[in-house]
């Protein structure tokens, strides 16, 4: 019995080795994080088997390798790690951060008005449209002015109408606490009045009395006590000016007629008053309308001329003087002549001693050249080519 069943194994071993094995192959082991196993190793692969039968004594572990499936699954790659960073603070701006370069042109965009000109487009139109009526009406009109009327008849209506403005300007000049002041001008207005023939002639700045005509009113008190200037203006009737300006030009217009009243307030008077005027102004005028019009950009010459001379002006009522402001350029250009002009400088007595020509007393300190200290006998009248000759002067 024991030798039939010894050969029924042996005959029963080959058909075992060709029975289909269907191997379950799990996915290996993942290591761990901190795992130091070495690259190269090759996880093991466990290959259950659902029927084993008995092998025969000459198989070899080589064979059961074979029977693994050529596709066995790889090991599950390394997940790369994301790092996330902090948003980056936005660059800066390179004009801004970039060293000045002194050949450089640096273009900078502005958008909306400039400031302190927010109806630059109407002011602009206005400023084009006057200086098309000035040089074919205004212009034409005061040259003939000139001819048709002699100089002393025009200074004379040029102070009678000065002369008018002097109670307005006293009552301005006490307003802004200087009462001096207000009594120098009360002291011009008497003196025309009566010995310059009703001001037709200025006899206070001269020399014997030595009281000069004195730019005031109320837009110089607004100022005085702190208000702005307000939004600029270029007015067809009035020309550069600004809010406030404005306000109180129309103050200074109706305050004699309607505290005098009679002729003052005649339609006649107002309009035969304001042709005049102007005619006189635009005449007055005529060197810096021309040196307006030589400008680069007119408009802005205007503007800030008469900006900076407004400046001043007021500054001056606190006695402080604005640095450079005589010295604006180019000279405030008007408004053509059809309105109130920009004020022109003061007179000479009135002028900042900045505006005066400077002593300058440092050249006279510095010698031109080392002269030696020659001896008293006069010189030859012939010079030796080895000595040197001293400097004239």
């Amino acid at each position: 019995m024991i030798v039939l069943l010894a050969a029924s194994l042996a005959a029963a071993a080959p058909e075992s080795q060709t029975t289909d094995i269907q191997p379950t192959v799990p996915a290996p082991a993942q290591p761990s994080a901190g795992a130091d196993a070495p690259p190269s190793a090759t996880p093991a692969v466990a290959v259950p088997v659902t029927a084993v039968p008995v092998s025969a004594p000459n198989s070899t572990p080589a064979a059961d390798a074979t029977v693994a499936p050529a596709e066995a699954a790889s090991p599950t790659p390394a997940t790369t790690p994301v790092i996330v960073l902090p948003p980056l603070p936005p660059a800066p701006d390179a004009a801004a951060t970039a060293p000045a370069d002194a050949g450089a042109i640096v273009v900078s965009g502005r958008t909306g008005p400039p400031p302190g000109d927010p109806v630059v487009a109407l002011n602009k139109a206005a400023f084009v449209a006057v200086q098309a009526v000035d040089q074919a009406l205004m212009e034409p009109a005061a040259k003939g002015y000139a001819k048709a009327v002699p100089s002393p008849i025009r200074a004379g209506l040029r102070h009678f109408f000065a002369n008018l403005t002097e109670p307005v300007i006293a009552l301005n000049f006490l307003l802004q606490l200087h009462p001096g002041k207000a009594a120098e001008t009360l002291g011009r207005f008497a003196i025309n009045s009566t010995i310059g023939i009703g001001g037709l002639l200025d006899v206070a700045k001269t020399k014997t009395f030595n009281l000069p005509y004195r730019r005031n009113g109320f837009a110089y008190t607004l100022g005085y006590y702190g208000i702005g200037p307000g939004p600029y203006l270029f007015l067809p009737l009035v020309g550069p000016t600004t809010l406030r300006d404005v306000i109180g030009l129309g103050i200074d217009r109706a305050a004699l007629p309607l505290s005098v009243g009679g002729p003052l307030r005649s339609p006649a008077y107002v309009i035969g008053s304001f042709v005049v005027r102007s005619l006189n102004d635009r005449l007055a005028d005529d060197e810096r309308i021309k040196a307006m019009r030589k400008a680069g950009d007119p408009y802005t010459a205007t503007k800030e001329a008469y900006l900076a001379s407004r400046k001043a002006e007021i500054e001056a009522l606190h006695f402080r003087h604005v640095p450079g402001a005589p010295h604006v350029a180019p000279p405030p250009a008007p408004q053509s002549g059809l309105g109130i002009p920009v004020p022109p400088p003061e007179d000479a007595d009135d002028a900042p001693a900045e505006a005066t020509a400077p002593q300058a007393p440092a050249p006279a300190a510095v010698p031109t050249a080392p002269v030696p200290s020659q001896p008293a006998t006069p010189a030859p009248a012939t010079s030796d080519p080895g000595v040197p000759t001293p400097p004239a002067g």
